[in-house]
Parts: C-alpha cells; structure tokens; sequence
C-alpha cells in the first residue's frame, strides 16, 4: 500500500500573508454593482427551479435581467469614459 503525501509546502505556499493587492481590491470594488446583480438574478433564478415560473416570477426574472445588464453597461461605460485621453466621449 502507497502512503498518501500531502504537499504541504505547495499547498501553504498561499497562504494568508498573501493578500491582494490595493489595485485588485479597487477593481473588485468598482466591480461590485455587477456581482450583486448577478447575484441578485442568480436568486430568482434558483425560486423557479423546482415550479413552473408564474407571471409574476416572470417578471421578477426580467427585471432582474435587465438591472444585471444595466450595471454591465454602466461598467464598460465607466471604463470606456476612463481611458478616453482628454476627456472626450
């Protein structure tokens, strides 16, 4: 019988001293609109799994659809308008 050997090293290796850095916390923030709309239609999502949706869950689902391609389109805008030199639109 083969022992079973962790890789102790390479699992430790990432461990908790490595945190991300501000720029990376800075784009998870700018971020965040985006994930919690998903989130939020990921969960009306989830309520009509196991029913046949109603009207009513049918238009919680757009709704929840379109604020999660609102906040996309807020996103690219925001990072289109950033990197425009002078200002311009």
């Amino acid at each position: 019988m083969n022992p079973i050997v962790t890789v102790q090293d390479a699992v430790t290796a990432f461990a908790d001293f490595m945190e991300p850095t501000d720029a990376e916390l800075d784009a998870i923030e700018q971020e965040m609109p985006v994930i919690l709309a998903d989130v939020d239609l990921l969960d009306v999502q989830i309520v009509t799994l196991d029913r046949t949706p109603t009207e009513l869950d049918e238009r919680r689902i757009r709704r929840a659809r379109r604020r999660a391609l609102a906040a996309r389109v807020a996103l690219v805008n925001r990072a289109a308008s950033a990197s425009l030199p002078g200002g311009a639109a």
